[in-house]
């Protein structure tokens, strides 16, 4: 931390012009708050989905139900997707514990939809592509 802090104090020195005790203090307080901010359940939730978009399938199964823009039967995805059943099924269970998808029953079969968060994620991805 001590090596932090001196870095910390060269840069507030260049950013100055001159830099005291009471200049780091006070900035590593402002520092302190910020990282208070970011509560350890909104960080994990946010990783959880992140993390849940991090891998092909899972990713794909997302952009193909945001395109659909409706519900789509298990059965449809699984003849876009090359993974087997359970590794359909293991996908999908995760990107509606992420709150990506919703899932429901319809007689005999699993219809998927796109939730308002996964549509989100896209277009902002989407939007930042050509930016980068």
């Amino acid at each position: 931390m001590a090596q932090a802090t001196d870095r910390l104090q060269r840069y507030l020195t260049d950013e100055l012009g001159e830099c005291r005790t009471e200049d780091v203090e006070r900035r590593l307080d402002e520092l302190s708050t910020l990282e208070t901010a970011l509560a350890d359940t909104t960080l994990s939730a946010e990783l959880n989905v992140l993390s849940a978009l991090a891998n092909e399938t899972r990713y794909t199964l997302v952009r193909i139900l945001v395109a659909a823009g409706e519900e789509l039967c298990v059965c449809e995805l699984n003849a876009v997707v090359d993974v087997t059943e359970s590794g359909l099924s293991h996908a999908l269970s995760q990107l509606v514990d992420a709150g990506l998808l919703t899932g429901r029953k319809d007689g005999r079969w699993k219809k998927y939809r796109a939730t308002n968060r996964a549509i989100t994620l896209l277009t902002v991805l989407e939007g930042s592509v050509g930016d980068a």
